[in-house]
């Protein structure tokens, strides 16, 4: 694929030129992008399962739905090393060609997965069946803690067009805990208890735009474990498209889900002995706090 950059060079004299510069862009073939970030409100009666396929696109193109043969979630309880109990969630495409994946209503019993398990030691296994390989991801669920307080601030980082939302909220004292929060607009960000363990953490989020008054702004508040942190880190880092953090990959940033076709050994499930034959994308589940902040 190749892209037109219009140079505009100005000469000493102040005669301007334009030259026209052929830059070959990078290619390589279509990879499926698995965007399998589950957010559940424990309040609810059933885990909102939603996986999305696509495959990835050319730089400044936007990724295409893709339709898989099966999507699978398993979910293990584990005592002792041990797995003690098993389920299965067996999910199919909303829409014909649509790429969303959600429970199967037709099954001949119910897929969803209920909320009330989530407290047991639980391990989720998402498989995939997509053009005749076989992919895997596994993740366990991360709790959150509720938003305390959202205020609109007065202050700017670089100009006056921007609008300040201040977020508190108070840490868990018992366990390391990692964040993503979700400002809308497809705005995120990242961060770790390393310096307010078990105490109120205070801090401004500035969206580079003014708002309407009366306008809502709906903030979430998610748990994610170290590895997803450092996934959603690098991601928020190199994204830019205005169309979603799983959109458009500006760069190749590895997830956890593996293409575990050729594997023989469960425990090379991460595929390093194949470090070119790999899919993007992420499986979470996390507990999510939302709360919303009405613009002055």
């Amino acid at each position: 694929m190749k892209k037109y950059i219009y140079l505009l060079a100005f000469l000493v004299l102040n005669v301007a030129c334009e030259d026209v510069i052929d830059v070959e862009l990078p290619s390589e073939e279509p990879r499926l992008v698995v965007d399998a970030l589950i957010r559940v409100d424990i309040d609810e009666p059933y885990i909102p399962v939603e996986v999305k396929l696509s495959l990835s696109s050319d730089f400044f193109n936007n990724n295409t739905p893709t339709s898989a043969e099966s999507v699978l979630i398993q979910y293990d309880e584990y005592e002792d090393g041990i797995i003690i109990n098993s389920g299965f969630s067996n999910l199919a495409e909303e829409i014909p060609g649509s790429g969303i994946y959600t429970p199967d209503p037709n099954f001949s019993s119910d897929q969803r997965i209920p909320t009330s398990i989530l407290d047991r030691n639980l391990v989720f296994n998402l498989l995939i069946r997509h053009e005749g390989r076989l992919y895997l991801a596994v993740t366990e669920y991360v709790p959150s803690v509720p938003i305390d307080s959202l205020i609109q601030g007065d202050g700017t980082l670089f100009s006056d067009d921007e609008t300040e939302v201040i977020v508190t909220f108070t840490d868990d004292p018992d366990r390391d805990s990692f964040y993503l929060i979700d400002f809308s607009f497809s705005e995120f960000l990242v961060t770790e208890d390393k310096f307010y363990k078990g105490q109120q953490f205070s801090f401004s989020y500035f969206y580079d735009q003014l708002f309407e008054p009366n306008t809502e702004i709906e903030i979430g508040l998610m748990g994610a474990d170290q590895n997803f942190y450092n996934y959603m880190d690098l991601l928020i880092e190199q994204t830019t498209n205005d169309a979603g953090i799983f959109s458009t990959p500006v760069a190749t940033v590895r997830g956890n889900v593996f293409d575990i076709t050729d594997i023989d050994n469960i425990d090379i499930s991460d595929n390093v002995g194949q470090p070119n034959v790999f899919p993007l994308g992420y499986f979470a589940i996390v507990q999510e706090y939302r709360d919303t902040l009405v613009i002055q």
